[in-house]
Parts: C-alpha cells; structure tokens; sequence
C-alpha cells in the first residue's frame, strides 16, 4: 500500500493489533469540522443527537490538539492549530483510551480527519486508519461524481469499508 502519492488499495489489509478488537464508531471530518462520513456498528448508547455528537467529536480533536501543540516540550514554534501538518511534524496524538473506548485519529495533509472509536483494548491503529484512507482515496476522492465537502455517500465505499471494519 502506498499512503501518500499512490493509488493502489492493498489486497491484504492490515489487521489491528490487540486482544477484543470491536470498531464502535467512525468519523470523517474535513478540515472546516463538517462531518463528511459518520457510521456506527457496535454503539451501545445514544445519549445525543448526531449534529450535537458531531460538533462535540470536533471539539474534542480541536481541544486535543491544541493541549499536545502547547505542551510540545521539543519546539518553541507552536504553529497555527488549525492548519494541518504532515504526518512526523510537530507534536500530536494518535490516540487516548478510557475504561470504556479507545480513540484513534488520523489527519492527513488535506485537513482530513478520520476518527475510529474501539473498544479500549484494541492496540495501535495507525495502519488500519492508513487502510482507511486508501480506502477513501480510492473510492471517494478519485469518484467523478463526488463533490468534495459533501456527505459521503459512495456505495463501493461505504461496502469496502464495512468489510474491513469487522476485523477491526
């Protein structure tokens, strides 16, 4: 697979480290914070309304990294938050867990966010959340008929990614 520069999809996947991997939730935002792609397949409790889930994920990715940026220990330069860096620039997070889930995030050059909500014992994701953006990059972006910053809403996305997310 090659992550940035390529277009091939991998035939074999990679598949996530750690013991009880079971994907909750998915999240692709853009780098305004509109929610471009939300899908949920394990999610035991709905206690808000999707636009208010939504707008608190964000929040939460904002908060995050913003936190990780001033705490940065290695660099004097704190940067802009809101711009987007490539991946090995500056300081960020790629995940957090709780007794109850685990976080993953991925941001890529373009502002892209991809958000995956596990169950806590899952390991890293890093690779599977590069899968996940081939994915996107192959079905979405290279799609004619998608209009960038709209809802996803591409079918062969929408069925590979579902594949790959059961072994998640």
């Amino acid at each position: 697979m090659q992550f940035f520069g390529g277009s091939e999809v991998s035939p074999s996947p990679p598949i996530p480290s750690g013991a009880g991997n079971r994907a909750h939730m998915m999240y692709v935002f853009n780098r305004n914070g509109v929610c471009l792609l939300y899908r949920e397949w394990n999610r035991p409790l709905r206690t808000l309304s999707s636009q208010q889930d939504h707008k608190l994920m964000f929040g939460l990715l904002f908060s995050l990294k913003s936190f990780t940026a001033k705490m940065d220990p290695s660099s004097v330069d704190k940067g802009n938050l809101g711009v987007p860096q490539l991946p090995g620039q500056g300081c960020s997070f790629h995940s957090f867990s709780t007794n109850s889930y685990k976080l993953s995030l991925m941001e890529t050059p373009s502002g892209i966010k991809i958000i995956l909500v596990t169950n806590p014992k899952t390991g890293d994701l890093r690779e599977s959340l590069k899968h996940i953006y081939s994915l996107y990059v192959e079905y979405v972006v290279k799609n004619p008929l998608y209009s960038p910053g709209t809802q996803i809403r591409c079918e062969l996305f929408n069925t590979a990614l579902g594949q790959y997310v059961k072994n998640v």
